[in-house]
C-alpha cells in the first residue's frame, strides 16, 4: 500500500486549517508532518531543537511548495518554554494540536516542577498545554490529539511515588507517565487519545549499540514502519469523540499492527481514574497559580 495515496483518498482536506505538532522532527512526527502537508494543512512545528525544526521545514517546503510553516520553541523539561508556547498558541489558536513529543530511556533528573523529567516530558508539560488550550480549541470545534503508548498498561499509579522515581525500569517510568496522560485527558470533548503501537523510532532505539544492531532489522520486519504507524495519530484528527467515549485509536491487530481502529480504555478502575484526575488537577492548578508544584 502506498501510504501517501491512502492518506489522500482516506482523509478529508485540511486546506485552510492549521495544525500544531510537538516532536515534529522525530520519526513519527516527521511522517505526520508530511501527511498533514499532503492534505493541505498549515503547520506549526513545536520542537526543542530549532536547527532540526527549520531543516524539517525546509524539506517540507521543497516537497510541498506554498505550504505555510511557523515555529515555536518548546522544551518540555522547562515550564518557561511550555508557558510561552501556550501563550503563543492562545494568541493565534490552531485548529488542531498533536502532542506527539515524548522521551523514554534518558538520563533522569528532577525538573523545576519537583518531578522527574520523564514524567514532566510525557505527562506534566503536554497535560498543562492541553488543559490550557482546550477551551480555545473547543470554541473552534477543533481537536487535541494525544499520543499515548501501550506502555501505559504496564503498571498502576503509586500515590506515594507519583513520578516513579524509585523505579529503575524505563518501561515502567515511561508507562506511568503515559498512564497519567491517558486517563487524565480521556473523555474530554474534542480530545482523542491515540497510539502508534510499536515501531522503530528514537524512543525504541535506546538499547546498547550491539543489541540494537542485532534487533534493528527484525524490528523493521515485525513491526509497522513509522510512516504507517503514524496513521493512527492522523486518524485522531478526524474521529469524533465525546465525554462518554473513553477509548483510544491505535493499530487494529493486538495494538501493534494493521490499520487504525478505536478501542475502549478499560484497564484503570474508576477509583484509579479519579485519583489520576485529582493529582493532575492539583498539578495544573499549582502550575497555573504559582508557576511550580507545591
Amino acid at each position: 500500500m502506498k501510504i501517501s495515496r491512502f492518506v489522500s483518498e482516506k482523509f478529508p482536506s485540511l486546506k485552510g486549517k492549521t495544525v500544531a505538532i510537538s516532536g515534529a522532527t522525530g520519526g513519527i512526527g516527521n511522517h505526520l508532518c508530511r501527511h498533514l502537508a499532503l492534505l493541505g494543512a498549515s503547520l506549526i512545528l513545536m520542537d526543542r531543537n530549532r536547527k532540526k525544526s527549520r531543516l524539517l521545514g525546509k524539506r517540507l517546503r521543497e516537497e510541498f511548495p506554498g505550504i505555510s510553516i511557523s515555529y515555536i520553541k518548546l522544551d518540555l523539561e522547562r515550564m518557561d518554554t511550555v508557558k510561552r508556547a501556550a501563550d503563543q498558541l492562545l494568541a493565534n489558536t490552531p485548529d488542531f494540536i498533536i502532542f506527539n513529543a515524548g522521551a523514554y530511556h534518558i538520563p533522569r533528573h528532577v525538573c523545576s516542577t519537583g518531578y522527574e523529567n520523564v514524567f514532566q516530558i510525557n505527562f506534566i508539560a503536554p497535560y498543562f498545554l492541553a488543559r490550557t488550550l482546550l477551551p480555545a480549541i473547543q470554541k473552534k470545534d477543533g481537536k487535541i490529539v494525544v499520543v499515548s503508548s501501550i506502555a501505559h498498561d504496564y503498571s498502576t499509579i503509586d500515590e506515594n511515588d507519583i513520578d516513579f522515581r524509585t523505579r529503575e525500569k524505563s518501561s515502567l517510568v515511561y508507562g506511568n507517565a503515559k498512564r497519567f496522560l491517558t486517563y487524565a485527558l480521556v473523555g474530554h470533548d474534542n480530545v482523542n487519545i491515540t497510539h502508534p503501537g510499536i515501531t522503530l523510532t528514537n524512543i525504541t532505539a535506546h538499547y546498547p549499540k550491539l543489541i540494537f544492531a542485532l534487533i534493528k532489522h527484525p524490528m523493521k520486519v515485525i513491526f509497522m514502519s513509522p510512516e504507517k504507524a503514524s496513521l493512527s495519530i492522523l486518524t485522531g484528527l478526524f474521529s469524533t469523540t465525546t465525554s462518554k467515549n473513553e477509548s483510544w485509536i491505535g493499530p487494529r491487530l493486538g495494538g501493534i499492527w494493521g490499520m487504525p481502529c478505536r478501542r475502549p480504555l478499560y484497564t484503570a478502575s474508576q477509583e484509579e481514574k479519579d485519583k489520576i484526575r485529582a493529582i493532575a488537577d492539583d498539578i495544573f492548578n499549582n502550575l497555573s497559580e504559582n508557576g511550580e508544584v507545591k
